[in-house]
Order: structure tokens, then C-alpha cells, then sequence
């Protein structure tokens, strides 16, 4: 199997999405959102980003590699009655059988990033969206100490062997001379590119600091295959300690819930 798609087939981050929904929203609401509009969602999950779109009346596909993702996106469209809205598997890497040109806005969130050829993803975020149309991403910063899922990753890999050869750190798309890099082998001068620092939240008034990391633990790929790895080495409590640290540390949320802010680097290229 494609070790992308194990990956996020391997938890279920509808779990880690169902923190995330308000920030989604907001940041939807910022995108200017028309009923004319016709929009990818690249590496869209269940539908965090997707479904506030098509609620605003623009026509969307959600295009994720993992089956159950788009299985529950489906369910969450079928759900709110949004017959706009389908979702599909498909590769960031290469988009099959998504012809050229075909959206007014190609929008990932936190999504393409993670896909492992990121020239590929470039290329094929310009191939299908229109001329005049805009991709927008959003992308976890490396290094970043206000950025939770940042730091959480960091923590996580250094629990993990080593990557393979070749590996492309999904970090690199926070970095902007790689952004301009990428998308300029895709044909678009930096010009008409874009970026600025965002801030997403995750949030739940009824769980802990050490009940999101336990979530995180139990459905996201990345750190679970962390504490697997920890696991063998015997150092899953040490683990476990610096991630509640980390999430402890950020969050403001009151009355024992949970308000972690993670600051991204929001990216909009013009094409």
C-alpha cells in the first residue's frame, strides 16, 4: 500500500477534526465564498474546510487518499443536505481523472502538505485550477514554538526511526523559499504568491489538555506511530510527558477544557 495513505487511513482523524470545526469555519468565512464558485478541497479530511464551503453554496469536491475520510465526508454531506458536496479518494501527487482547469479555488488545509512529492502537488494544484482562480493553503510551520501540531510532530519524530531516503519533510511547505521554489516550477512567478501567519484552534470545552493528547494518541497516525515506536524502546511514558507538557503549556482554554491556538502560514497564490 502507498505509505501516505496507511498513514491517514491508520487512525481516524475525524477524531482530530472534530476539534478543529470552529477554526474551519472562520477560516472559510475569510475566502470570500460565492454560489458561482467551483472549489477543490485537497486532502480535506471528513470535510472540515469542505462542508462550511459548500454550506455557503459553491459547488465542491473534497479529494483525500484516505477511504475512510471520504466514507465519513460523504456520511457529514449526506447528513447536512449538501448535494454540492462530493468527496473522493485521489493523490495530491496526481490527480487522476481531474481535468485541466476545472476549479476557481483549489484550497488544502493542513492536507497537501503531507502528500510526499511536493513538486508534484504544486504542479497539479496550478494544473486544475482555472486561469484567475486562487489555491490557498495552509501549512504547520516548522520550528515554530507557537504552532502545537508543529511542535507535536517534532516530539513525535524524535521518537520514531529515522525516514527513508528521499523523505521530504512535510514541515518544508512552512518554509517560504521552498513554497516560492515549487510553485515556480509550476509556472507561477513569486509575485503572485502570498503568505502570512494565521492562527487555528483546537478546541473542546468538555476534554483536558491530557484528553487531547490521549486523542491524538489513539487517532493520529503520525503519533501513534510514535508510541509504537516508543512502545518497543521503552519510552512511551517519556513520550507521553513531553506531549501533555507541550499541550499543558498552550492551552488557554478555562473551567478544564481545551483551547490550544496553532499558528500556520497561510498561503495564497494567484494564478
Amino acid at each position: 500500500m502507498n505509505p501516505n495513505k496507511a498513514l491517514w487511513e491508520k487512525g481516524d482523524f475525524t477524531k482530530i477534526a472534530a476539534l478543529m470545526r470552529q477554526s474551519g469555519e472562520t477560516l472559510v468565512e475569510s475566502l470570500g465564498i460565492t454560489t458561482t464558485l467551483r472549489v477543490l478541497d485537497l486532502g480535506c479530511g471528513d470535510g472540515t474546510t469542505a462542508v462550511p464551503v459548500a454550506a455557503l453554496g459553491a459547488d465542491v469536491v473534497g479529494i483525500d487518499i484516505a477511504r475512510n475520510l471520504v466514507d465519513a465526508g460523504n456520511k457529514r454531506a449526506a447528513a447536512a443536505g449538501l448535494t454540492n458536496l462530493t468527496f473522493q479518494e485521489g493523490d495530491a501527487c496526481n490527480l487522476q481523472g481531474v481535468d485541466d482547469h476545472s476549479f476557481d479555488l483549489t484550497l488544502t488545509v493542513f492536507g497537501a502538505m503531507f502528500a510526499p512529492k511536493p513538486f508534484d502537488v504544486a504542479k497539479e494544484m496550478v494544473r486544475v485550477t482555472k486561469p484567475g482562480g486562487r489555491i490557498v493553503m495552509g501549512n504547520w510551520i516548522p520550528n515554530d514554538p507557537t504552532s502545537f501540531v508543529s511542535q507535536l510532530l517534532k516530539i513525535s519524530s524524535s521518537f520514531t526511526p529515522p525516514p527513508p531516503e528521499g523523505f521530504v519533510s512535510p514541515m518544508t511547505w512552512g518554509v517560504d523559499t521552498h513554497i516560492i521554489e515549487r510553485f515556480g516550477q509550476a509556472g507561477v512567478p513569486k509575485e503572485k504568491i502570498s503568505m502570512v501567519k494565521d492562527t487555528f484552534h483546537f478546541r473542546s470545552p468538555e476534554k483536558s489538555p491530557a484528553d487531547v493528547v490521549g486523542v491524538f494518541r489513539r487517532f493520529y497516525g503520525p503519533t501513534m506511530n510514535a508510541f509504537e515506536a516508543a512502545d518497543k524502546n521503552g519510552k512511551t511514558e517519556e513520550l507521553h510527558s513531553q506531549l501533555l507538557e507541550l499541550a499543558n503549556a498552550q492551552n488557554n482554554g478555562t473551567d478544564g477544557g481545551t483551547s490550544i491556538p496553532a499558528t500556520f502560514l497561510r498561503v495564497t497564490v494567484s494564478l
